[in-house]
């Protein structure tokens, strides 16, 4: 009797250049899926399948699909309306059935809409739906981001209740509530933020005492505002992150709270929930305590004004104990910083790419923030603050919600190890973490840096969350959980709860909560990134057609027969330059040294070079961008 073949569940993802791949929750690889083994699946879903040959498997059932709504583009072909998906890694066409939602005017070829998916169960026969929503003409302003947000199912708007709640919270903080809390208005309090933060959840004292230092951490009292059951919590619970989109931030809660009663803003009374720590001269705690306090910030800094003050700089507007507050601030703050990584942290930091937009939300240029001293400065408070309240939590014994970053799997980092090694990267055992910090030294300042550092994320499992305090391979730390943004990520706030000794979750509710602001975080994590390339392409669009493109410096990080694929730091995008414009042709490929050589003139383009390159060509409808040696 012939055995049943064995059922292997997991998400379908997509490739554009055609196939797909089955992984498991944690992205590790299940099989791979040729083109037409993919049955009825959309990019996303979660499906069954069946094995076949080798790595390889076939589906068999659709169990639940990513998206009920597809949003693309509105084109007639051949007679037939149709709509061609945003995402290209969708690969069908949806044809379009009549008998949609009524829309203020007929769809036209150009438009973008939203379409809800009918069902289908023949893959022998297109995938069809109806139009729900005219999202307007490609191009329009604002069109694009409204793709986005109907794309990821993101919520437009807080419901009635909840905006009720908010518009209910007094302006002023009543005596009786100052009374219960220690009061810290006398502290010399300060906020650093980037330049357009709309909200401000955290704050800092420092000062030098005796024995040492004393440094208070400050977070928003958001859990006095939104108690639990409420309007409030309910919907904060759902959306359970906010999203920062390129050109507008969906909070997790209405601005009246986000952007005003719970910001820590500058000169006005605001409550917080406190982290009180003692250093010695080195850096190291010697005493921590928790209150809840009612403060009052003194300035209100920007990361860059924070910076020049590190330096020295006199900044405008700022008096001298303003700055001396920020230098002793970075002080205890690289004693702190020095510690970690002798403790074992990983330095994964990122420059982030900052995007700025024109008068009519256009893409206008790109600028590369470094994770400069000011920078540094507000994450080693915050990481104390948060491996602080959740030690605390673990010595009282009371249930909570951690971040967790679990050990990487040994196959991957070994894979990893493998891929370095045709960058010349001679690694050993990547197990060990101290071969990882020394990986990590020793591509710092290489060309390649970026493109490594990228690879060896990769390897690594997603952090999440979780009601089991599993620690975090990142940080190197046993006990981490979030409790420095309440405003803007619900498990800060349960931590908030927890601390101050509210009764929390049952065990059953924080493991389904904990999933669930795992999967949120990771739909606004993919719906930010698609409002970035988009804006990307937007940007490289307009260098195009200006005739005037401007240059940028690419490292290539890999080659193949057909050209060879480059990543811009300063603009974290990855593109093509293709075989026939590298300058001073013809080239000819070299398949094992993986590199593009000029017998004439002996040029050779190979991994790990940088080179200058203008854009070329924009598809915008696959998200790719071509670029051309300058």
């Amino acid at each position: 009797m012939k055995p049943k073949s064995r059922t292997l569940q997991g998400k379908l993802l997509f490739n554009i250049r055609g196939g797909a791949r089955l992984i498991a929750d944690d992205d590790r690889l299940i099989a791979w899926i040729a083109d037409g083994m993919t049955g009825t699946a959309l990019h996303g879903d979660i499906v069954e399948a069946t094995p076949s040959q080798g790595d390889q498997a076939r589906i068999t059932k659709v169990v639940k699909r990513a998206h009920e709504t597809i949003i693309g583009l509105f084109q007639k072909q051949h007679g037939q309306a149709v709509v061609i998906p945003d995402d290209p890694r969708n690969p069908h066409v949806f044809l379009v059935r009549s008998g949609g939602k009524a829309l203020a005017r007929p769809p036209r070829a150009g438009d973008k809409v939203a379409l809800h998916l009918d069902p289908w169960s023949d893959a022998v026969e297109l995938p069809t739906g109806r139009i729900t929503e005219l999202l307007g003409a490609v191009g329009a302003p604002g069109v694009d981001m409204l793709s986005v947000i109907r794309g990821h199912d993101l919520p437009a708007e807080f419901p009635e209740a909840c905006e009720r709640e908010a518009a209910a919270v007094p302006d002023d903080i009543s005596d009786a509530v100052i009374a219960k809390r220690e009061d810290c208005r006398g502290q010399f309090v300060l906020t650093i933020d980037p330049d357009d933060a709309k909200d401000h959840d955290d704050a800092t004292s420092v000062e030098r005492t005796a024995h040492g230092w004393q440094l208070t951490v400050h977070i928003a009292d958001v859990a006095h505002y939104v108690r639990p059951g409420s309007a409030l919590d309910k919907e904060a619970r759902r959306r359970a992150n906010s999203t920062y989109l390129v050109d507008r931030c969906i909070p997790m809660l209405p601005f009246r709270l986000s952007a005003d009663l719970c910001s820590l803003r500058a000169g006005i009374p605001r409550l917080a929930h406190s982290v009180f720590f003692d250093l010695t001269a080195q850096g190291k705690i010697s005493h921590v305590r928790f209150a809840k306090t009612v403060i009052q910030v003194h300035a209100r800094l920007t990361y860059k004004q924070a910076m020049a003050m590190i330096k020295g700089e006199h900044v405008a507007g700022f008096s001298p104990d303003v700055m001396k507050a920020v230098q002793n601030s970075w002080q205890l703050a690289s004693l702190v910083r020095k510690h970690r990584f002798a403790a074992g942290s990983l330095d994964l930091d990122f420059p982030e790419i900052k995007i700025w937009l024109d008068a009519e939300g256009r893409a206008d240029r790109m600028e590369r923030l470094v994770n400069d001293e000011s920078h540094q400065l507000v994450e080693e408070f915050m990481l104390l603050a948060n491996e602080a309240v959740a030690k605390e939590t673990q010595r009282r014994n009371v249930p909570c919600i951690y971040r967790i970053h679990e050990k990487p799997d040994p196959d991957r980092l070994n894979e990893f190890r493998k891929n370095a090694a045709t960058a010349g990267l001679k690694l050993g055992d990547m197990t060990q973490r101290k071969e990882v910090m020394r990986m990590l030294s020793a591509i710092r300042g290489r060309p390649d840096e970026f493109r490594l550092k990228i690879d060896f994320l990769k390897s690594l499992r997603r952090a999440a969350y979780s009601p089991d305090p599993l620690g975090h391979y990142g940080l190197h730390k046993a006990n981490y959980l979030h409790f420095t943004s309440p405003i803007r990520r619900y498990a800060d706030l349960v931590a908030h709860r927890v601390l101050a000794g509210e009764r929390g979750p049952s065990r059953k509710e924080l493991t389904e909560l904990s999933k669930h602001i795992s999967d949120t975080e990771r739909t606004s994590a993919q719906a930010e990134q698609e409002s970035r390339l988009v804006k990307k392409i937007e940007f490289f669009q307009r260098q195009l057609d200006s005739q005037k493109p401007q240059t940028f410096r690419a490292i290539v990080s890999d080659a193949r027969i057909h050209g060879l694929t480059v990543e811009l730091p300063d603009a974290d995008t990855t593109g093509l330059i293709a075989a026939d414009s590298l300058p001073g042709g013809p080239y000819v490929f070299d398949r094992v040294r993986s590199s593009f050589v000029n017998r004439r003139t002996k040029r050779i383009f190979k991994i790990g070079d940088e080179v200058k390159v203008i854009v070329c060509r924009v598809d915008a409808a696959r998200r790719m961008i071509d670029f051309a040696p300058v």
